[in-house]
């Protein structure tokens, strides 16, 4: 069984009468794919800034890669990498001398930076804009620096704070085909916040916050199970037909989506009313589903609706 590499015990932060982080407790695995979700003020940013010591805690308990925050942040640090919503990077500045001199802060110099830097140019697809200005780069091409400048020191763990909004579908492909290889080859552990449902569906486990405290969380199947039930799309069938089935229905552009509790509640409609299921599809529940049944809310661009 994998060890805990983050643990957050009775963690609290209020700012004045807000209380941004309530009682937060959460175990996240070394290598696992954590999604860590919630509307604007739910308490994610915060929960971040307090583990990368960028903010003080009010109380509780935040142990990272076995070392307690309360006692120093330095070797913290170097076991996380970090990619804020905001570019940290030097606007002023080139490609190589942003990176060069990120890498110089962990002792990476020289023969070590270059070869360190041909593989993340490789890997990120970044070799022919090494001497850009990162001002001029594109929202694309400027994701693609800063994750290298968060995985220049080989972190055990990436943090990645809404990473791949605004980003076009190829680049959000090569990020996330980059960071799972990642997690193969040297079993790093990617802490996500974001507000792509489909990239959550794709974590090993899902915790969903509401005004600092958890409402649910659990895998990803488990929380579609629980919160959201299957659905029908039924093809080529009339209305008249279709009212024998006494369950919620929705008219879709080729057909009508039935919602079911579960897989079993479907398969008997399908072995009582089998001249109905010619052409069908089952499908579970969406994260969207699921955030939307947790917190009565929905996730669009971050932001609450």
């Amino acid at each position: 069984m994998s060890e805990n590499i983050i643990e957050i015990e009775h963690l609290n932060k209020s700012f004045g009468d807000v209380k941004a982080v309530n009682d937060l407790s959460i175990r996240v695995k070394e290598g696992e794919l954590y999604a860590f979700l919630g509307v604007n003020g739910a308490g994610k940013s915060t929960t971040i800034s307090i583990i990368c010591g960028q903010l003080s805690k009010d109380s509780g308990k935040v142990v990272v890669s076995g070392r307690n925050i309360d006692d120093g942040m330095e070797d913290v640090t170097r076991s996380l990498g970090v990619v804020f919503q905001n570019s940290a990077l030097d606007m002023a500045l080139n490609v190589r001398e942003n990176l060069e001199s990120r890498a110089a802060l962990y002792g990476i110099k020289g023969e070590r930076f270059r070869k360190r830097l041909e593989e993340l140019s490789e890997i990120l697809d970044f070799k022919d804009i090494l001497t850009r200005t990162v001002g001029k780069l594109s929202g694309g091409q400027r994701r693609r620096i800063d994750i290298a400048r968060a995985l220049l020191h080989r972190p055990k763990i990436l943090i990645l704070d809404e990473p791949t909004t605004g980003l076009d579908l190829q680049t959000r492909k090569l990020l996330w085909d980059v960071t799972e290889k990642l997690r193969r080859s040297d079993n790093m552990t990617v802490f996500l916040t974001t507000h792509y449902m489909e990239e959550a569906a794709d974590a090993d486990y899902v915790v969903i916050l509401d005004s600092g405290r958890i409402s649910a969380e659990g895998t990803p199947l488990e929380l579609k199970n629980k919160y959201t039930g299957d659905f029908i799309t039924l093809y080529g069938v009339t209305e008249r037909e279709l009212d024998k089935i006494e369950l919620p229905k929705e008219n879709i552009r080729d057909g009508v989506r039935i919602a079911v509790p579960n897989t079993a509640a479907a398969t008997e409609l399908i072995v009582r009313y089998p001249e109905l299921f010619k052409d069908y599809e089952i499908t579970k529940g969406k994260m969207d589903d699921v955030f939307l049944a947790v917190t009565g809310k929905k996730l669009i661009g971050g932001n609450e609706k």
